[in-house]
């Protein structure tokens, strides 16, 4: 591509502050290089404020990428490799990886109350007493994952299995992980925050967590900046379609 001193000077800048670059960045600059210097600059907020440092800022991306809600291949790829850069270990990036795995679970977190009252309604309330077996489930919990929230109560009650199983399932980075507990719960807060998500109940309890543990509310609005990017997705992916689109009508007309 030859570029004019404007989408050079972009270009230029793009590298400079993200550190990176790529096909769909160039498809944008090609098609709309003030978009491209727009998304710069809300991107780079994070970068330039620089409340959490560059490791954990790639975990955050590596977080509201790699999660089921979203699963944006080329964006893990990037920020894994960044990660490394920033002297992450395969350890600490396995560990947001099995953070961010936990997601499924809020199946059950909003799937049960809604069930409790569908119940209530027919006459079938689920009850709040515990039997000794849950409170020693309710006390493990509490124990490896360092907090209690009502939204299991449900679960509890009522499906002590799957709880039992989720406990240990999520409890492994807390077992076995490196990153300390305010990474873990900035982890949790930008999968549960992203636009693909939007998981309030989650959120609002991290946050909770978060500050708990020493987080600043400039940390976590940094986690907030990071996550709010995603939206340029729809660009990475289908800016690269519309110039194949493009470049196949040309040769079609070409060949009439």
């Amino acid at each position: 591509m030859d570029y004019t001193n404007e989408q050079r000077r972009i270009r230029d800048e793009f590298i400079e502050v993200r550190g990176t670059w790529g096909p769909a960045w160039e498809g944008i600059l090609q098609l709309d290089p003030a978009f491209l210097e727009a998304y710069l600059h809300f991107s780079a907020v994070p970068w330039r404020k620089n409340h959490l440092d560059a490791k954990t800022k790639e975990f955050i991306y590596i977080a509201v990428d790699a999660a089921a809600t979203h699963l944006y291949e080329p964006g893990i790829r990037q920020h894994v490799k960044a990660a490394l850069g920033h002297g992450a270990s395969p350890g600490e990036i396995m560990e947001v990886i099995e953070l961010t795995s936990t997601l499924g679970i809020h199946a059950m977190n909003v799937g049960v109350p809604i069930l409790a009252e569908v119940l209530e309604e027919r006459g079938e309330p689920v009850g709040s007493e515990l039997t000794e077996e849950q409170e020693r489930l309710k006390r493990d919990f509490v124990e490896k994952r360092g907090f209690w929230n009502e939204v299991w109560e449900n679960t509890l009650v009522l499906d002590p299995e799957i709880f039992a199983a989720y406990t240990e399932f999520s409890s492994v980075p807390f077992r076995t992980g490196t990153l300390d507990r305010k990474t873990k719960t900035l982890v949790y807060i930008a999968f549960d925050s992203a636009a693909t998500h939007l998981y309030s109940p989650g959120t609002r309890m991290h946050m909770r967590n978060a500050l708990d543990a020493g987080a600043t509310k400039e940390e976590i609005l940094e986690v907030l900046e990071i996550v709010s990017v995603i939206g340029i997705h729809a660009a990475t992916v289908a800016v690269p379609i519309l110039l194949d689109e493009m470049e196949q009508q040309g040769n079609e007309s070409q060949s009439r």
